[in-house]
């Protein structure tokens, strides 16, 4: 993902539906923001501790199809190329805060406001671009011109802020830059970074062709010296004209290398510094155990093979069935072969550390707002009450150490200026009142179905007909992710690995069976367990383990029941006491005397009836209590800035727990779309986990796994699901880059409903105001003060719920210093670069 902002997303940051709090808007942004949940973990030293020289080999999913980060298909490792060889005028420091780059930029400010806004830049006098020629305002005009919009001849993916300049010009020399908005824009830092040189930007040949395979002048501490495509490989070089702090390394080369094939590259040692998911984090951690010990691991391969396992094999390859014996012989021979080489591959692991942080990019839950039951807003606040987000934070990041901390807004992560946790807007869980906006909806338990053998098979609801067949799709819950670990969820991050930046994709959602095989099949990769070793042993465990699972089911109603019992004779016990206590103190408040008394009334005429009529007045104790504390929890969301209309209306009865809902013969269910690729079984756990939740108030969800190349552009973009999981990167600006994502859709020429980046196509006029506002508003505290409005206006519209920050896990070489999991921060490629011998990290890098 992009530090400096390049390549992001067509227009920027993230999309749903929410509402306003009249007490966000004097609030402080430094008070509020707090600091990252998680650090970074880059084994920082200074500058006189590393070596120079040296090449490191950093892993890309993919060669980059275009050098141009303003284009649609710019991605990842064009943003990684650009922030080593272009200038950035501001870059995100550890916050998430754009800070002055000062080897570009001596300095830069607005110097008018009226009538026109004025930023003056006054750059580096040392800066130059590697043909020689100094950094200036005719290089700023060209990029303005190609991004402006004003000449359809440039094939650009986004001009937020360069829509708004009236005019560039030159002050005192070449290195003093005026730009003259013609209205107002806040996020002028998000402006020029990166900045291309004029020869890139001066002709719309140059820009949509020329750039996409070689720049022809570049600035930064390193040059572009080659493009293999055949070898999939980047080589950067060290720039001789950067006037800044030398680059430590040689060269850096960026080698493609799939996600699939990354364990496999590790342990051959052809790279130094990779993303990993959590099965390979897995992996390092073991293999770091197994250096220290002697023999074969006690992991992988082979790894549970007992005494009693291997004579019975030695029975059958000894025996007197030659099929078998053979069959046997072959199966063993197999082992062998993945013994050794797995254990290769661990010797290979032992080289490298896990080095871990949080990405600057969360993962939502988002709720199609279009047609189907989530149209109605109530619906869709139902669900997000029901959802424990701490449950399914702790989940994802737990298992890895990191800080579990669900994201409380949708425009900014814990440490940036605009952050503020704005979900009282919304409410916290509360299954009760989950169940009372349902009702208020007018979807009850136990109403009757038309068809519904008929609607089984084909469920029309916001993602389309949905089919039924068990290969596809999954109705309920799912089933348990028990033991499978749900770190690194696999979603992908929208913008940043897809072919055009307002693209994403996420993980499907697989039907039970299929989802426990990959469950198991991903755990056995971990432990070095051969996926196919599925023996009667562990059948007849699963069998047990099921037998025993239904056994505690049936003793958990008994305990319910005893439990409702018991609560009912307490009740009892306590009316009594509470009557003769008030026989005692009659001169206590009479409206109290009158309600406790009927109080007492009421319970004596429960119990002194049958048995069964003990267990009726148990469940309306039960129900009573649901509605008190219905009652607490609004009152507490409402002190939190609860906004209006998130809960039902005073006196809605809530329905009983777990029963199916259904309104005007139709069930109420739920499709959720998943992608179905290799690494998204952490992410079905989690729609999992959700589904479960949902299941609690009456909402069924069916599960359809789609393949990864379709989830996006054929489901998400195009509205068809209504329920799904992805993520969106972070922007320090979000004023500019969130609005296209939760701008109000509206019609267009052809009648087509103009989404933009809203895939949940929720949003209100309100919610653009504020948007527009903030992005006008120069006074930086008033201006994200609006920012913060808005999300709890998007909180509170529930078109998509922040779940969790998602985890950052990268191998690296153990004497690799200044580099790893960098969390929010840009990299200092110049102080990348291999400890001396001895030396260890010890600190920021210096500015030597």
């Amino acid at each position: 993902m992009s530090h400096d902002r390049v390549g992001v997303r067509s227009v920027v940051f993230l999309a749903t539906g929410v509402l306003v709090l009249p007490a966000l808007a004097g609030c402080s942004s430094h008070d509020e923001a707090g600091k990252p949940a998680a650090g970074q973990d880059i084994a920082p030293a200074a500058r006189g501790m590393v070596a120079d020289g040296g090449t490191m080999n950093w892993a890309l999913d993919a060669l980059p199809e275009t050098l141009n980060t303003f284009q649609s298909d710019a991605d990842a490792g064009t943003s990684r190329i650009a922030g080593a060889v272009l200038p950035s005028l501001f870059r995100l420091d550890a916050q998430g805060r754009p800070q002055r780059n000062a080897d570009f930029l001596e300095s830069a400010e607005v110097v008018e406001r009226e009538p026109r806004q004025v930023v003056l830049y006054k750059l580096n006098q040392q800066a130059v671009w590697s043909d020689g020629r100094e950094i200036g305002a005719d290089d700023f005009a060209a990029q303005w011109r190609a991004l402006s919009g004003k000449d359809t001849a440039y094939w650009t993916a986004r001009n937020a802020g360069y829509d708004r300049i009236e005019k560039i010009e030159r002050g005192a020399n070449n290195l003093e830059v005026r730009v003259t908005f013609n209205k107002p824009y806040a996020d002028w830092r998000s402006l020029f970074s990166p900045l291309y040189p004029k020869q890139v930007m001066g002709s719309p040949d140059s820009f949509n062709d020329g750039a996409r395979r070689r720049l022809k002048a570049t600035a930064g501490p390193f040059a572009l010296t080659e493009i293999d495509r055949k070898a999939g490989e980047v080589t950067l070089g060290r720039n001789p004209r950067w006037w800044g702090r030398p680059a430590k390394l040689d060269k850096l080369v960026l080698r493609e290398v799939s996600r699939n094939e990354r364990a496999e590259a590790l342990a051959k040692g052809k790279v130094d510094l990779a993303e990993i998911d959590s099965a390979e984090a897995g992996r390092i951690s073991l293999a770091a155990g197994d250096k220290a010990g002697e023999g074969a691991p006690a992991h992988g391969p082979g790894a549970q093979l007992t005494p009693a396992k291997a004579l019975r094999s030695w029975a059958i390859v000894n025996g007197s069935d030659e099929d078998a014996a053979q069959a046997e012989y072959e199966a063993r021979e197999k082992t062998r072969r993945a013994v050794k080489r797995y254990a290769t591959e661990q010797a290979g692991l032992s080289g490298y550390v896990v080095r871990k942080s949080l990405e600057p990019a969360y993962t939502q839950l988002a709720l199609n707002g279009s047609a189907g039951p989530l149209a109605d807003d109530r619906v869709r606040r139902a669900v997000a009450r029901a959802l424990d987000r701490e449950e399914l934070a702790e989940a994802v990041l737990k298992p890895l150490g990191l800080p579990a901390e669900p994201v409380g807004s949708h425009l900014a992560l814990a440490g940036q200026e605009a952050y503020a946790d704005n979900s009282g807007a919304l409410g916290e869980q509360d299954t009760a009142e989950a169940r009372a906006l349902l009702a208020d909806a007018g979807w009850v338990p136990g109403g009757p179905i038309k068809n519904e053998l008929k609607d089984k098979k084909k469920t029309k609801t916001a993602g389309g007909e949905s089919s039924a067949e068990p290969t596809d799709t999954e109705s309920g819950s799912g089933s348990e992710a028990g033991s499978e670990s749900e770190s690194d969820d696999g979603t992908y991050i929208v913008g940043e690995e897809d072919g055009k930046p307002g693209d994403s994709g996420a993980s499907v959602f697989a039907p039970a069976a299929a989802h426990q095989k990959a469950a198991l099949t991903r755990q056995a990769d971990i432990l070095r367990l051969p996926a196919e070793a599925e023996t009667e042993q562990q059948r007849k465990a699963e069998r047990k383990a099921a037998k025993k699972a239904e056994k505690a089911e049936k003793a958990e109603k008994a305990d319910k029941k005893r439990s409702a019992k018991k609560a009912a004779e307490r009740a009892e016990k306590r009316a009594e006491k509470r009557a003769e206590k008030q026989r005692e103190h009659s001169s206590e408040s009479r409206s109290g005397h009158r309600s406790e008394n009927r109080l007492e009334n009421r319970l004596e005429n429960k119990y002194e009836n049958s048995r069964s009529e003990k267990k009726d007045a148990a469940d309306r104790t039960g129900q009573q209590a649901d509605r008190q504390s219905a009652v607490r929890s609004h009152s507490r969301d409402q002190a939190k800035g609860g906004a209006p209309g998130a809960y039902a209306p005073k006196g809605t009865p809530a329905p009983a727990a777990g029963a199916p809902l259904a309104k005007d013969g139709k069930p109420l269910t739920l499709r959720f779309v998943l992608p179905s690729g290799d690494g998204s079984e952490p992410l079905r756990a989690v729609a999992d986990r959700i589904s479960r939740m949902l299941e609690k108030i009456g909402v069924r969800t069916e599960t359809a796994k789609v393949s990864d190349s379709s989830y996006f552009k054929d489901h998400i973009a195009s509205g068809q699901y209504d329920l799904a999981l992805y993520s969106w990167p972070a922007s320090a600006f979000p004023a500019t880059d969130a609005r296209p994502i939760y701008a109000k859709p509206v019609p267009a020429a052809d009648g087509s409903l103009n989404v933009e980046q809203n895939y949940t196509r929720v949003g209100t006029d309100h919610i653009d105001q504020l948007f527009d506002q903030a992005i006008s508003e120069l006074d930086e505290e008033t201006s994200r003060s609006l920012v913060k409005k808005a999300d709890a206006r998007i909180w509170a519209e529930a078109g998509s719920i922040p779940l969790y920050q998602r985890p950052q896990l990268t191998a690296a070489r153990p004497n690799l210093a200044n580099a790893g999991a960098f969390g929010f921060q840009a990299p200092n490629y110049e102080d990348i670069g291999f400890l001396k011998p001895g030396a260890k990290p010890s600190g920021a890098p210096s500015a030597k």
